[in-house]
């Protein structure tokens, strides 16, 4: 077994607490069904928001789905000029037998132009 990594992203509709609760569940739980990673196999989450994100702590949704004891952080992105706005990402440290190139990151609603090179 081998420790890997894998990312994540999705845009917000709005800064509102409710909607950063909801997209941030959204986004865990893609990433991990995708990656048929089952919740014991995490190491650690590490969230980011933009600086338009205030509302809530991304990383609060994962404790909702039950996620209660797996290390989380939460990080702002850094404020680039011009960068997408209300954006969440995800960065999973995972025990996995995956090899690196068969993980599937995962960027949804108007995240995916961030990584117009990944497969859909």
């Amino acid at each position: 077994m081998a420790v890997r990594a894998v990312r994540g992203a999705i845009q917000v509709a709005a800064d509102e607490r409710t909607e950063i609760l909801s997209a941030a569940a959204e986004l865990i739980t893609a990433v991990l069904e995708r990656n048929a990673v089952d919740v014991d196999d995490l190491i650690s989450v590490i969230f980011t928001a933009t600086p338009d994100l205030t509302a809530e702590f991304p990383a609060y949704a994962a404790r909702q789905l039950g996620i209660t004891d797996v290390p989380l952080l939460c990080a702002t992105e850094i404020d680039v000029p011009g960068a997408m706005p209300r954006v969440i990402r995800l960065l999973a440290h995972l025990n996995t037998v995956q090899r690196r190139e068969d993980l599937r990151h995962v960027y949804l609603r108007g995240a995916q132009q961030l990584r117009t090179d990944l497969p859909r």
